[in-house]
């Protein structure tokens, strides 16, 4: 567009300056060798411009054919350099099709066409297609010689990281994302594989130092950034509660500033601050989490905030927090905890049955149990609440990767992974997804149902008045049997201690769709009569 442009441009001068001389009409003289050569001005610049042309025509014509051997090699370089490139293209497309033969091919094609120092993803193509063909040893040598090549030390390092992830070498695989990671920390793999290594040996300074290298090159958004972070504090306010106190409070607000509705942070805050006999403002903390979402950690921090005090102070705190989140299960579990230490079992009861109304869950049950032996210790009843705990729903807990924890903990011990526990409820128990509905309230068992009587043919109208009584007293002892009557607790609990159990053989053996006959009945029965039972 430039050179179009400065084209028009000179065109447009030239016109003007011929315009401007055909508007001033002279001659030009020329005297050379005795000869005086007279013409017009006009034609004399139209001669310097047709000089000037031919001049600018016969350099280009010496310089093309000067150049012409090697614009000819240029030409073939190229040509075969644009092979080798396609085939190039072909062998990257191939290995990731997963096509390693056709990878292999096209590989040894582009080598021949091109040097691989001029174009290093022949080193790539070709350890592609080493690991297509299982020769994962040949991989390596060839990831191995990338790191002596500034421009492909990081693709090396990626390929050496995922060998050794494949090999399960995690020593290995973190060491090459280190370096991966200490070169270009723009790097996911290379700062997550990192950010794990650094969890793993407890170094969390650097954890930190890294996620905020993250945040900076935008890895992470900030709130993730902030996620991680409070978690890190956390971790770091744990390992540091017993050697260091003063550092341990300044993580552990600092993460709590971070994230107020973090538990694991709430709960370090304000037991570093209890440490330190701030209870109004570790409290302050307590409530601020429970309002975002009651735990029994926080209530069981809450609670004995003073180890001084007595049990009715404690059952008082617990009232506090029910009054904060009414109508929540954990908070009448809290309440008939503290009623249960202060002997107050109607309290305690109430509410431990409004948790179950709630939320129908093991440990409510598991409170009651422990009401009812203390209050009453009656065994059977004690037997029968841990009978419905064991096939309730679980109650939550810290879960990470199939593991349950009573503690949380910033890394998951399966995978390492950072973050990895969350509060919730387990796996549920197979027992439970049997007997799923036994457990909503003590009521009769379910009547079993006697099988539908098939409809008796119509009898032959035969009239006998000596049979009508008969046959009246025939249809009451058979609907007495048709009905039977539902089994319920209370009938099992009135049988008297010193009955005589029946003995299997008996027992009438009937079959399961038949209701048989009565013996008493077929004596009433008129034989003249048909029917079908």
């Amino acid at each position: 567009m430039i050179r179009l442009l400065a084209f028009l441009i000179v065109v447009f001068a030239l016109g003007l300056g011929f315009a401007w001389l055909a508007d001033r009409p002279g001659d030009m003289v020329v005297t050379f060798n005795g000869y005086q050569y007279q013409v017009s001005l006009m034609v004399a610049a139209v001669a310097v411009v047709a000089v000037v042309a031919a001049v600018m025509i016969l350099w280009w014509l010496i310089r093309s054919l000067w150049n012409s051997p090697y614009t000819i090699s240029r030409y073939f370089r190229v040509r075969r350099r644009d092979r080798g490139y396609q085939a190039l293209s072909t062998g990257m497309i191939a290995a990731g099709a997963g096509d390693g033969a056709l990878a292999r091919k096209k590989t040894k094609e582009a080598a021949k066409l091109i040097r691989s120092d001029q174009e290093p993803l022949i080193h790539l193509l070709e350890a592609q297609a080493s690991l297509l063909e299982g020769d994962h040893e040949g991989a390596r040598q060839k990831f191995e010689s990338m790191l002596d090549d500034p421009e492909m030390r990081l693709l090396g390092l990626r390929g050496l990281y995922l060998e050794a992830e494949r090999l399960g070498d995690r020593n290995a695989a973190r060491h090459y994302a280190g370096r991966a990671a200490a070169m270009a920390p723009q790097l996911a793999w290379a700062a997550e594989s990192t950010l794990e290594e650094l969890t793993a040996r407890g170094d969390w300074d650097g954890a930190l130092k890294l996620v905020e290298a993250q945040k900076a090159t935008r890895q992470i958004e900030r709130d993730a950034a902030s996620r991680r972070r409070a978690v890190l504090l956390t971790a770091k306010a744990q390992s540091l509660a017993d050697s260091d106190p003063a550092a341990a409070r300044t993580a552990a607000i600092e993460a709590n500033r971070l994230r107020p509705d973090f538990t694991p942070a709430a709960v370090a805050a304000a037991a570093a601050l209890f440490k330190q006999n701030d209870v109004r403002k570790g409290s302050k903390i307590l409530e601020t989490a429970w309002r975002a979402e009651p735990h029994p950690e926080i209530a069981e921090l809450y609670t004995h905030a003073r180890p001084g005090d007595a049990v009715l102070d404690r059952l008082n705190r617990a009232r506090k927090l029910q009054e904060m989140k009414k109508n929540h299960a954990e908070s009448s579990m809290t309440v008939a905890r503290a009623a249960l230490d202060a002997q107050d079992f109607a309290t305690a009861r109430r509410e431990a049955e409004a948790a179950i109304r709630m939320d129908h869950r093991e440990g409510a049950y598991l409170l009651l149990a422990d009401i009812e032996e203390a209050e009453t210790g009656d065994q059977g009843k004690v037997r029968q609440l841990l009978s419905k705990a064991v096939r309730a729903p679980r109650d939550p807990a810290w879960v990470a990767d199939g593991v349950v924890s009573e503690r949380w903990a910033p890394v998951s011990p399966i995978t390492g992974r950072l973050d990895a526990f969350e509060w919730r409820a387990p796996m549920e128990r197979l027992g439970q997804l049997i007997d799923s509905h036994d457990d909503a309230a003590d009521g009769a068992v379910a009547a079993i149902e006697a099988p539908a009587k098939p409809v008796p043919e119509k009898p032959i109208d035969v009239i006998d008045h000596g049979v009508q009584a008969n046959e009246a007293t025939s249809k009451e002892t058979e609907s007495r049997d048709d009905h039977v009557t539902p089994v319920t607790a209370a009938a099992f609990a009135a049988v008297p201690a010193g009955a005589e159990a029946v003995e299997p053989a008996e027992e009438l053996t009937r079959l399961p769709d038949d209701p048989g006959v009565d013996p008493d009945d077929e004596a009433g029965k008129s034989p003249r009569r048909f029917r079908l039972f």
